[in-house]
């Protein structure tokens, strides 16, 4: 790829860059050398600019590869599984399960997978499309408030895993699980602590899960505003509280979490 900066304005040799980062990346040294070159002080900060995004990139590709090689290094047929919202005052616990493809070319590799929590919403929205469109299986399975307050989080959080490997569509040889293991699994299943950092599965399981529930308590959230469960997804915050002390409690709370706030 080819291009004559001299003939450019800076403003048209940014667009260029931004049009053409993937092909940039495959071979950048000497377009960046050539951009630093240039006489214009604002086409040098060009330079450095695309210097730093390429380098964290890199970064970011070996971030990741790390949490492929850690599931292919089984050799079976790996599916990841955690959960989200254990700890919330409403709504759902939701278990995912996800077999990805861990003997895929490193184009192919899942960037941004990581613990759900430390995604901005945006990028889950983005790499929750991605996962479901590239894995080789995934299950999403719920298990709602009341069943928590009957037979309590811990049982609850349990099931919900069982019930996302139950649905998967391809069985897998080994189950690894976010924290915990899954109780009365038949199949080899092992628990890593801190899995959404690990196990690109795990990653993966995690922010489909998110992805499901947010929007589900958001949808909860359009009939019951006071409540603001599209910022706080049924989480204890203030607004939450007040509101259920003023407000009084839906069919959605969880009545064992909230038994001391009415």
């Amino acid at each position: 790829m080819k291009v004559v900066l001299e003939d450019l304005s800076v403003k048209e040799i940014d667009s260029f860059i931004k049009d053409n980062l993937e092909e940039i990346i495959i071979d950048p040294k000497n377009f960046i050398k050539s951009l630093i070159n240039d006489p214009r002080k604002s086409v040098n900060k060009l330079g450095f600019s695309l210097e730093k995004e390429i380098k964290k990139r890199q970064d970011e590709f070996i971030r990741v590869k790390k949490l492929y090689d850690f599931d292919k290094a089984f050799n079976k047929i790996v599916c990841g599984v955690d959960e989200v919202g254990r700890g919330p005052l409403a709504g759902p616990i939701v278990s995912a399960a996800v077999i990805l493809k861990t003997n895929s070319l490193d184009s192919d590799l899942i960037l941004g997978l990581n613990d759900s929590k430390k995604i901005s919403k945006k990028n889950r929205e983005k790499l929750d499309k991605i996962i479901k469109k590239r894995a080789l299986d995934f299950s999403i399975y719920e298990i709602s408030n009341k069943d928590i307050d009957r037979y309590g989080i811990s049982q609850c959080n349990n099931e919900a895993f069982k019930g996302a490997i139950r649905n998967l569509t391809l069985k897998p040889d080994l189950v690894l699980s976010d924290g915990y293991r899954v109780k009365g699994y038949p199949g080899e299943n092992i628990a890593i602590v801190k899995g959404d950092y690990k196990s690109a599965s795990i990653a993966a399981a995690s922010i489909i899960a998110k992805v499901y529930r947010d929007n589900l308590m958001e949808e909860y959230g359009k009939n019951h505003k006071e409540y603001g469960f599209e910022t706080n997804s049924g989480y204890g915050s203030k607004e939450h509280i007040s509101a259920i002390k003023k407000y009084g409690k839906l069919e959605i709370h969880r009545e064992s979490f909230i038994k001391n706030i009415i």
